[in-house]
Formats: C-alpha cells, structure tokens, sequence
C-alpha cells in the first residue's frame, strides 16, 4: 500500500490525465492542478501528462490547458504559468490493451527526466463506461504497477456494474492504489462536520438519537441537465446523487468516533456506519421529473427519468436507532444549496411550547463552509416571550488558512496518498445493498413546476418538522 506523505516529501510525480481534452477536465481538474502549483502544494519536480485519442503536440495541450484556465480560472496570468507550462506532455492516440498510443514512450521519457523513485499517478477523467477498458490498458502495459490510480464518480451505474468493475481492478491493483472520488467528501464544509462534532464538548454530547430528533441532507440545483443531458437521462437523480454524495454525507455526519484522524481509522468509521444503513423501503422514497425535462435534446418523449428524489433513511446503529435521516436533492428547484441540518429533539421542562424547529444545527457544504445554530431567545421586552434566534459562523472568516475547492483538496490527498476522503470498495457494497430496495421496486415518478421545491409527495416524509429549506416559501 502506498504511504502516506506531506506535500514538504512528495517524490516526482508523473501524473497522467485521461480524458484530458474532455469537459470534467477543462471545467475541474486542470485548473485545480493550477491551483495546486499556485499554492505550492505539488512535488519538486513533476509532469503531467495529457492522454487522449487525437493526435496533438505538446504546444497544442499548452494552449489547450491555457484556454480552459482563462474560461474556468484560475487565470494563468496570476502564475506560476511560466514554469508549470513547461511540465505539461500530451500523448495522443488513444490507450487500449491493445494499442497504447504514445503514453509508453511519454511516461518512460517522462520518467528519464525525473530521475529515480518517481511517484506514478494515473486519473481516469472519462465516462463511467470507460473506466473497464481504460484499467484492463494499465494492467496490460505495466502502468498499474506501484502506482495510484484515481476514478472518478459513479464507480459503477448499478450492484452488478460496481461488482464486475471492483473484481477487475482489485485483479490489476491493491485496494490501497485506488482513489474513489466523491467530491463532496473533499468540500471544507463537510471536513467541517469532523472538527464541529469531535473538537467541540458544546455538539460532542447532542450527536445521538437522545438528542436529535431527525436530520435533514439537503442539496437542491437550480440548473437543468441541458449541456449533459444525454449522459443524465442514462444516470437520474438517484444514481448520481443519492448513491453517491447524500449517502457519502449522512456516513460522515453518522461515523462512530474514529480512534484517530489517519487515513485507516476514518475509512473505517465510515465503513462500519455505512454496514448499518437500513435498506431503503420504496414507500420511503419519492421520485421526480421536473415539467419540461422531455423537451431537452437527448431526452426521450416517454423517459421516466428521475431528477428529483428524496429518501427517508434510518440507520441502525446504537447512536442512531430510529432517527430518520431525510436526504433530497433535484434538478430546476427553487435554490442551489447544499446543507446538513440536525433537528433537535424539545427540551424537557419548564417551557412546553417550543415550536419543532426551535432548536437547530445546521451546516452550510458550499464554499468554505458556514455553521448555523437556531435557537429560542426572549423578545425584548417586558414579557417573558420567546422568538426564534440564530447565530451564525462563515468558516471562511476563520484566521490562519485558506480554503481549497474539492478538486484540489482531493488532489493533493492523492498525491500525499492520503486515503481518508475517498470512497472504499467495502463501502460502496454497502451503499449500493441500502439502495437494492429500490431499484427492485421503483416508485413512481411525479411531475413537479420548475422552480419549485420538488413534488408535494415528498413532504409527508418529514413528519412534524417539514423541510427546514423552502418552509417560508411553502
């Protein structure tokens, strides 16, 4: 298994890009290279090299990563362009196990350049259906050896999928090389939920069923599905949110306490909480397609695609034995956000009309992250009346650091081969057995207003407490 390193001991690194010409790499993954070399967090000495089936020259890939900087940022002109230009390679005619193009020859004359003990990273920045052909190349080409290899999400599109793929790369690599992407684990707010919860005795004590009465993951869109509509009418809500993200965020805000920080005792914490996700029951799930949908190109006129869907999960731990965890997300609905929220239960007392979203911890995902606590305060005044309160934290004000988008965040984790934000091969088996339920007895899909808030037929999943997002809309 690769060690564990920091950025002050990283070995050169050839760090090979496929799909490199493709739009989760303009968009994503080169300017977060460039973001990396910006704040020196990439190794001595290092090249990277662009995979694709064209045939182009190193020049061509130069413009090329130029190009998508100065559309996506960040701009090359705040540096370091000069000396980060220099290291990039393209290798073109394409990768198979039967042809490897000209990628042989760029890493063996990348590899002369950087002398011994160079570091080999491989990041498969391609459609899911690709990912089967594109390990197959590595291990028949010798490239899979010793090095890390990282995949992009979904990491199978069904149980069967994820299976047939997980066997033929643990035939390749040891689980130890793979680095499974979700970005949401990569986002400072959700690296947020660990410090919150475990540094602080004010939420340490609450985190449980005797003190939470549900918890509320929720990640609505405002775009469309128009510029990738193909691919999404073959995925829907459910297989490129649900299974992923929403599942991946409820396992960090349900983990035990890990014995430590290191990479091992995190992944196994999410391991183990993710073995106690009950599987979902189809009445507990609602499905949606947004009016309007059937008209995108791509899109056929009958499709039954879900872009909306919200589930009702219980997980079966000790901790958190009968509190529902309420997961949506959506397409075209009335905001983009992306929040955690626990609802706590009613104080015992004194004070009995505390209304059921009195008390609240909430965590804002985006951006560097925010922390919410609702309360009940006095009203000034001379009666002793209550209103409703909050008090509000942006981590990005947070002196001493600098927050790093996903992509770089979890780049540089590959690089140090830190593991503890990547999804495992026992937890995806895990995921995808809560999910079973469902894609055996599929719910009905219902139509909802774009701009709205999603289907009606969601809201009876909520019990007292509604939806905390859109209450005021409703």
């Amino acid at each position: 298994m690769p060690e564990t390193g920091t950025t002050d001991d990283l070995h050169p690194t050839v760090f090979v890009l496929f799909g490199a010409t493709g739009d989760l790499a303009r968009r994503m993954v080169l300017p977060a290279f460039f973001q990396l070399a910006q704040h020196g967090l990439l190794p001595e000495d290092w090249r990277l090299i662009g995979s694709g089936r064209g045939e182009r020259t190193d020049e061509w890939f130069v413009d090329h990563v130029r190009e998508s900087l100065e559309t996506f940022g960040p701009s090359p002109d705040e540096g370091p362009w000069e000396e980060f230009r220099d290291r990039l390679r393209f290798a073109g005619g394409g990768f198979t196990a039967e042809d490897p193009g000209e990628l042989l020859d760029a890493v063996t004359t990348a590899r002369k350049e950087l002398g011994e003990d160079v570091q080999l990273v491989h990041y498969l920045s391609l459609p899911p259906k690709a990912f089967t052909g594109y390990t197959r190349a590595l291990g028949a080409h010798g490239l899979a050896e010793g090095a890390r290899v990282v995949y992009e999400k979904p990491f199978g599109a069904s149980p069967e999928g994820f299976r047939e793929l997980d066997d033929l790369v643990h035939s390749v690599m040891d689980e130890g090389q793979v680095f499974r992407i979700d970005h949401f684990l990569g986002k400072e707010g959700t690296q947020d939920l660990h410090v919150a919860r475990f540094a602080n005795g004010l939420f340490e004590h609450i985190w449980s069923r005797e003190h939470v009465a549900q918890v509320q993951i929720d990640v609505p869109e405002d775009l469309d599905v128009a510029d990738r509509a193909d691919f999404y009418d073959a995925t829907g809500a459910t297989l490129d949110m649900l299974v992923t993200h929403l599942f991946q965020v409820a396992a960090e805000v349900a983990m035990e306490p890990p014995v430590s920080f290191s990479a091992d005792d995190i992944l196994h914490a999410r391991e183990s909480v993710l073995s106690h996700f009950r599987p979902l029951a189809p009445e507990d799930v609602v499905l949606g397609q947004y009016e309007g949908y059937r008209d995108l190109d791509d899109v056929p006129d009958d499709s039954q695609t879900d872009t909306f869907v919200a589930a009702r999960l219980y997980i079966d731990s000790g901790r958190w034995r009968g509190v529902p965890f309420l997961l949506r997300t959506g397409k075209r609905m009335a905001d983009k956000q992306q929040r955690v929220s626990l609802v706590l239960h009613r104080p015992k007392g004194p004070v009995h009309d505390v209304p059921a979203n009195g008390n609240v911890i909430s965590l804002s995902l985006a951006g560097a992250g925010a922390l919410d606590v609702d309360i009940m305060a006095k009203r000034p005044g001379p009666d002793l009346a209550m209103a409703p309160a909050r008090v509000s934290l942006d981590l990005s004000q947070v002196p001493g650091g600098e927050p790093l988008a996903p992509y770089v965040s979890l780049i540089h984790d590959v690089l140090v081969g830190d593991r503890s934000l990547f999804t495992t091969s026992k937890g995806l088996a895990e995921t995808w057995r809560a999910l079973q339920p469902v894609l055996d007895h599929r719910p009905e899909v219902h139509p909802y207003t774009p701009g709205s808030w999603g289907p009606a037929a969601a809201n009876a999943l909520t019990g007292e407490h509604g939806w905390l997002l859109g209450q005021t809309e409703d």
